[in-house]
């Protein structure tokens, strides 16, 4: 059994598979996932689990080097965002339509209980080294 990290086999597996440049979405509960494009599933009721908890648990697995938002997004969220990804992160706004557009390239989506409006963040893996 794992100690601690992520502990849901299906995240915990796409997550491990990443190389860089690679891109996958957290989600909010409403977004349109393309049917052909592999979905994590976490949302069990609304608003669980929240995409800031997603969120951190991710970015604490992943090198993340860019990452995108949609324009219409609240300025907390942005402002979530942006604390969370670091200064080394490329933050980047683009339409809510362009987002959803951008999701057919992703390698998978973690979709969460948030029923924030615009709560989706595709992000950009990067390197360690």
């Amino acid at each position: 059994m794992k100690r601690g990290g992520l502990l849901h086999p299906d995240l915990n597996y796409y997550v491990s598979m990443l190389g860089h440049t690679d891109r996958f979405c957290v989600a909010d509960a409403g977004l349109p996932i393309p049917e052909e494009v592999p979905r994590v599933d976490l949302a069990f009721v609304p608003g669980k689990p929240s995409f800031q908890d997603v969120l951190e648990a991710v970015l604490e697995a992943v090198v993340v080097e860019r990452a995108f938002c949609a324009a219409e997004a609240s300025m907390k969220l942005k402002g979530l965002l942006k604390q969370n990804l670091g200064p080394g992160c490329v933050l980047e706004e683009v339409t809510h339509e362009e987002l959803k557009s951008m999701l057919r390239t992703v390698r998978f989506v973690v979709r969460t209980g948030e029923c924030t409006p615009y709560a989706n963040v595709i992000l950009q893996s990067g390197v360690f080294f």
